[in-house]
């Protein structure tokens, strides 16, 4: 029985949103629900090497997928918003134990699988208190592989040791002139968890192509991490390969016009929340340290998720009053007096 014009539209339609709700789960990394800024971002991915892309654009396969088999909102679904931190833990499975190992392959789909479950959990905790859960899902997903992979042979056979307490830093703190357009560009790539700096530059094409706004955004973290680093005396190494300032670049996008209206004072804000995390990233990998020290995008995840609930009392951010309860301490009301 030949199928009617309308259902084999109707199928076509349906596929077309799928494919563009995979496209924009890489994107959504960045906060952009556009199909051709993923794209963009995994072939970004792919000129490091072409298994990165792969792995990514995988990893978002799979938490889609498994959001649409379980019947997720299809909204989440359509915008990407379920794949990428499913995007983010594969990927990092490829950087962290290897892109050519079948047990990494195995393993990567295991996470992005998981992940579907873990965002669910997450989104569902926070939205206690109207928060948006960002990556912790993918920050609790990498952390247990990386704590979980050198105990098994087959995942990670050549593990080296745990990292040692944290000391103080050493080493120049002054990056040689040429190294800072690196810098610049190496601090978008390591939201990728790359260091090649035209990947950075590739992925700001990306940006750009699908929002100026957030393009700039980018460019204004990148650059207040690289000074904030630098202000404070990090070592030279740290910022010129962008593992100073990554967390930056994501903080500045996210306040400065996508949980928040973008205007001046939310810039500022911005701006403030990027210095701050910049400031957060080497704690968190103190923290970290014996552990392997991986910061992961936990200050990105911690500053942004601080300083959206304290935005609700600043109404120049908002737009609105803020609640009574926040405004001012409640007062037992006086009995009226009796006759």
């Amino acid at each position: 029985m030949r199928r009617s014009v309308g259902v084999r539209r109707w199928r076509r339609e349906r596929g077309a949103g799928f494919g563009r709700g995979l496209l924009r789960g890489p994107a959504q990394v960045m906060f952009l629900a556009d199909a051709r800024a993923g794209a963009v971002f995994c072939l970004a991915l792919a000129t490091a090497d072409w298994r990165y892309g792969g792995y990514a654009l995988g990893g978002a396969v799979l938490g889609t997928g498994t959001a649409r088999l379980l019947h997720v909102a299809r909204d989440r679904v359509e915008l990407g918003l379920e794949g990428f931190n499913s995007c983010l833990v594969a990927l990092w499975c490829a950087v962290f134990l290897g892109p050519g190992r079948l047990s990494t392959a195995l393993l990567a789909t295991v996470a992005g699988v998981a992940t579907t479950v873990a965002t669910a959990a997450v989104a569902r905790l926070l939205r206690l208190w109207q928060l948006p859960p960002l990556t912790l899902p993918f920050c609790l997903l990498a952390g247990v592989v990386t704590l979980a992979a050198p105990a098994f042979r087959r995942v990670r056979p050549h593990a080296a040791a745990s990292a040692a307490l944290p000391g103080p830093a050493i080493g120049p703190t002054a990056p040689h002139p040429d190294d800072l357009w690196r810098a610049f560009f190496r601090n978008i790539s390591q939201v990728f968890f790359l260091d090649q700096w035209y990947v950075g530059g590739l992925l700001l094409v990306g940006l750009f192509l699908a929002s100026r706004a957030v393009g700039l955004l980018a460019c204004a973290g990148s650059a207040t991490g690289t000074l904030t680093a630098w202000a404070l005396g990090a070592p030279a190494a740290g910022i010129t390969d962008g593992t100073m300032g990554y967390n930056a670049v994501l903080v500045a996008i996210a306040l400065g016009g996508v949980f928040l209206a973008a205007a001046p004072a939310t810039l500022l804000y911005a701006l403030l929340g990027a210095v701050t995390a910049t400031a957060v990233t080497p704690a968190v990998a103190q923290l970290l340290a014996p552990s392997g020290g991986r910061a992961f995008t936990w200050p990105f995840v911690l500053t942004t998720l601080c300083f959206l609930a304290a935005a609700r009392s600043f109404p120049r951010l908002t737009g609105r009053p803020p609640a009574q309860d926040e405004s001012r301490p409640h007062r037992p009301r006086t009995p009226a007096p009796t006759a």
